[in-house]
């Protein structure tokens, strides 16, 4: 490969980057959904002319982390490259075409410079709504992915920069929410122009040639990377094993099981002992799961390698097909976040065997999605659906405690503001705040869950959750505690219903109360190494209870040093 110059290739590389994050800001300023404007459950990045992940926004591992894989099965398939014409867009939702779930719409554009291919732009929105039989898609009766929703096959959702309307009318009409859909769906297709504008500004600088050989170099500059970070881990296998809760039906204690091997500059990580796939919708496909070890991975090379295909190249991912990790179709896959989350706290569980000076504890591990659909509070006859995805405690690690209530892990959300809820969904919120006692114990501690409770106001709506760490929580490491278990709760005056974990349906009816509380992370180290005079901050600021002090500390108010 020709050499480029080192000061030149730099710039190039954060221009790549900043079109990304364009990409990015374009997308959240004009979205319609709260779930994409305040949540910020999308993702975009910039790939080069033959399909490879070069540069993206800092947004959602998991959708990052597959993005490649779409679109090597879309151009394997049924749109190889040479059929992309300047202009195309091409769209699916498709979890057995590269997709994840149906929410999930992934779409990508060809960029080209003198008649050459040089780039792609490409991102992932989730959609607030997409049918299925639940409101915001997530049905937990769900048995096979046709009661999901609308899928799409990889499709020209535009060609010559003009979108298709009956594209656009049949994603409308399938939906609960089709004006928000619809602008959601404009607002992804523009961000595609804004990153061909970021390359084309590079083409016209330095010349197609240039920005080829630099794309290049990144990617091969991350793999040098990553598999440097592999060979600094000693040589050997390393075994760990984790649970998703259930699938909502009738599979309870699903395992994820991680083997990973290093040889090397090179990692193989092995989940065909994972269970078998699930008649409910907790399942994910082999693209899915193996976002969920590079995901992983990447955490260990604390920021040391760009996240690319290069840095994707070093790590070889084995799933038995039919599978919880690499389900076959039709399985519904609605839910597939709660294995997702499960392979990365396994694949970590796993290497901190190898490194425990560098791996936390395990973080709350769940995305806890939950939907309601009621009228709307200011048009009659009109309906809306309110969506919100909560997180909870990071797991403490070897140098500090765990984060209270913060994204963690691969999603990598925003919360949905109150005041913001309030003003456009008939609800309105009864409390907010942390959970004390819900971290681990530990020399450090795990950070602390959140309770999230709100009253409806309108005369009906349908509530449907799909949770995880309900049976089991986010494991210690090194002596550590894990940390709380979460709870769903309904109550209707003075009665109180504890709910499951996954659940599609519930009725409510005006002044009802909803009550999610998350599972906070798990503890690093024997709760007998942290100094007292912490144990005694804890406890003053709320964050553990006298009797949690008492229990697992062995502190009272007169061991305070």
């Amino acid at each position: 490969m020709t050499q480029i110059d080192p000061i030149r290739l730099e710039v190039i590389r954060n221009a790549l980057i900043a079109g990304a994050e364009e990409m990015n800001l374009s997308i959240w300023r004009t979205a319609r959904s709260t779930v994409v404007r305040e949540t910020l459950d999308y993702s975009t990045a910039l790939f080069d002319g033959e399909g490879q992940a070069v540069a993206q926004s800092t947004r959602i591992p998991i959708h990052l982390n597959s993005m490649s894989v779409c679109l090597d099965q879309i151009v394997a398939g049924p749109l190889p490259l040479d059929q992309w014409n300047e202009g195309d867009v091409i769209l699916t939702n498709d979890p057995y075409s590269g997709g994840q779930h149906l929410p999930d719409f992934v779409a990508f554009q060809p960029i080209f410079a003198n008649g050459r291919r040089v780039a792609i732009s490409a991102s992932i929105v989730h959609h607030v709504d997409v049918g299925g039989g639940a409101p915001g898609s997530y049905f937990a009766g769900a048995t096979e992915v046709y009661q999901e929703g609308l899928r799409l096959p990889p499709v020209k959702l535009a060609e010559a920069g003009a979108i298709k309307p009956e594209i656009l009318n049949i994603i409308r009409t399938n939906s609960r929410e089709p004006e928000k859909i619809a602008g959601d769906v404009h607002a992804q297709v523009a961000c595609l122009a804004v990153g061909q504008a970021a390359v084309t500004r590079l083409t016209t600088r330095y010349g197609p040639e240039a920005l080829v050989l630099a794309m290049q170099e990144i990617v091969a500059q991350s793999e040098r990377a990553m598999r440097g970070v592999i060979s600094e881990l000693p040589d050997g296998v390393y075994t760990f094993e984790d649970y998703v809760d259930d699938d909502g039906q009738e599979a309870i204690g699903l395992a994820v099981t991680a083997e990973v091997t290093i040889h090397g500059d090179r990692c193989t990580v092995d989940l065909s002992g994972s269970a078998d796939q699930a008649p409910g919708p907790v399942n994910c496909t082999l693209n899915m799961a193996r976002s969920g070890v590079y995901c992983a991975l990447l955490c260990l090379g604390e920021g040391k390698v760009m996240a690319n295909s290069g840095a994707y190249a070093p790590i070889e991912v084995i799933c038995r097909p039919g599978s919880i990790v690499n389900c076959t179709a039709p399985a519904p896959v609605a839910n597939r976040m709660a294995t997702g989350h499960r392979v990365v706290t396994t694949v970590l569980g796993a290497l901190a065997k190898a490194v425990p000076d560098r791996v936390p504890a395990a973080y709350y591990g769940v995305s806890y999605v939950a939907a309601l659909s009621a009228p709307d509070p200011v048009v009659d006859g009109e309906r809306r659906v309110y969506f919100e995805v909560e997180v909870g405690g990071w797991g403490g690690h070897p140098s500090a405690d765990g984060a209270d209530g913060d994204s963690a892990g691969f999603h990598n959300l925003a919360n949905s503001p109150v005041e913001m809820c309030e003003s456009l969904f008939p609800i309105t919120f009864t409390e907010y705040s942390l959970i004390p006692d819900s971290g681990g114990a530990g020399t450090y501690r795990g950070g602390m869950g959140l309770a999230r409770e709100w009253r409806l106001n309108a005369d009906w709506g349908t509530l449907s959750g799909n949770f995880e760490r309900f049976r089991y929580p986010p494991y210690g490491l090194n002596g550590g505690e894990p940390g709380a278990c979460g709870r769903f709760l309904m109550m209707r005056g003075e009665d109180v219903t504890e709910l499951p974990s996954k659940i599609s349906g519930l009725a409510l009816k005006a002044g009802d109360r909803v009550r999610l509380e998350t599972s906070g992370g798990g503890g690093w180290g024997a709760p007998a190494g942290r100094p007292a005079e912490k144990v005694g901050d804890d406890l003053k600021e709320g964050r553990i209870s006298s009797k949690v002090a008492q229990k697992f500390y062995s502190f009272s108010h007169t061991n305070r040093s």
